[in-house]
């Protein structure tokens, strides 16, 4: 009888250490690190070069982009051959079919990314609104391979072999759905608090971008809300949209007060209503240093010295884009601070504030930084104007 006992405890000693066994992998390696810079609302800019070609191109760094892409402008420079197909990419302003480039490569500095299919798109409005030209998107098809972590403090991109991975203390490890895109929940409160997922997208150049299904159907907003007419760029060009703010957002554990809130009307359901209420952009989400690791379907969000910058509350009803060298307004809100100071279309901005940079970036920097009144100096034909053009609060 004591041999059977005996026996029986071996057994089932052995089956509890193989029950606690299990596959580990690799731990990750530091592959490179890469600096990157910001255009306006927290759009990165990373380099690389284009199969064996010398020059280095511009890409956005982009989860709100389901796979990588080219500017239809610099595959024809390049004379890259092009795949008609009857693939479809949407965006916030239409659909569009594209044309693909397949099997390429992306070269950074100690990093070459291989078997890459490219689709084309037309960025020509968006390089017209950075002042800085857009030759491609990089998302899913390149983040699905690696661990990123984004460096907002350092202006840097670290990039990881997919593996066991220390993630630093001090932040929190977000686990959204993940299609080809990350959907994390938020909880947003101005009327009453709602839970609902968003897509986490780095490539939008706001705050929080919300449907108007979603925020007709929840009630969300405060009858006292106040919103202004304004509008964004996005595939397929311009969408006019409204702006306001909302009392609360909340992201896992870190919550920021008083959100600046596009509003739009999502004719090609981006936003999916309603298993999701819109998306996240990136003016929110550069307030963290962030770990994308997609192979585990994790972020890890970690608060950096932007998490308590003052958002953009500004509002001029002017729509300002770089052509042909030249800044110049080309949308004018009607009954907005831009047509009550004047502006008309066409006008070229030569100063801002006594700044005669003639840089776009320095321009919108300045009108998103200002409250109340400063001077805009315009050349209208030959004929230099000068305007007073009193931003408004969207607080108020």
């Amino acid at each position: 009888m004591l041999r059977f006992l005996l026996l029986l405890l071996a057994v089932c000693m052995n089956l509890v250490t193989h029950s606690q066994e299990e596959f580990v992998q690799p731990e990750s390696k530091l592959i490179t690190k890469l600096p990157f810079s910001q255009l306006s609302g927290g759009i990165i800019i990373i380099k690389a070069k284009f199969d064996n070609l010398p020059d280095s191109l511009n890409f956005i760094l982009d989860t709100g982009s389901g796979g990588i892409s080219l500017d239809s402008t610099t595959a024809a420079e390049l004379e890259i051959v092009l795949i008609n197909t009857d693939k479809t990419i949407r965006g916030i302003a239409g659909l569009k079919k594209v044309a693909f480039a397949m099997n390429h490569s992306l070269h950074f500095s100690g990093l070459s990314v291989d078997h890459l299919d490219f689709h084309i798109n037309d960025y020509e409005l968006l390089t017209s609104v950075y002042g800085v030209k857009i030759d491609g998107i990089i998302g899913y098809s390149f983040f699905r391979r690696f661990i990123v972590k984004l460096d907002y403090d350092d202006n840097k991109v670290e990039i990881f072999t997919p593996g066991t991975f220390t993630y630093p203390r001090g932040g929190q490890l977000l686990k959204p759905n993940f299609t080809t895109l990350p959907q994390q929940l938020a909880v947003i409160q101005d009327s009453r608090a709602i839970l609902n997922r968003y897509i986490f997208d780095t490539g939008a150049g706001l705050c929080f971008l919300l449907s108007r299904d979603f925020t007709e159907d929840s009630s969300v907003f405060k009858t006292k809300r106040r919103f202004y007419t304004t509008q964004a760029e996005g595939l397929g060009g311009k969408k006019q949209m409204e702006l306001t703010v909302i009392k609360s957002v909340k992201i896992g554990p870190y919550k920021f007060r008083n959100v600046p809130v596009h509003v739009f009307d999502d004719t090609y359901n981006v936003a999916n209503y309603p298993a999701l209420g819109g998306i996240v952009g990136n003016d929110l989400l550069r307030r963290f240093n962030v770990i994308l690791n997609y192979p585990e379907q994790s972020i890890y969000i970690k608060p950096n010295t932007h998490f308590n910058e003052d958002f953009d509350y500004s509002y001029t009803g002017l729509g300002v884009y770089l052509i042909e060298g030249e800044i110049r307004v080309i949308d004018i809100v009607k009954g907005s601070p831009g047509e009550k100071a004047g502006f008309k279309e066409g006008d070229v901005i030569f100063s801002v504030e006594s700044n005669f940079t003639k840089n776009i970036q320095v321009y919108k920097n300045l009108f998103q930084n200002a409250l109340g009144k400063i001077k805009v100096v315009v050349f209208r034909g030959e004929l230099p104007i000068i305007l007073t053009l009193n931003v408004q609060d969207i607080r108020k």
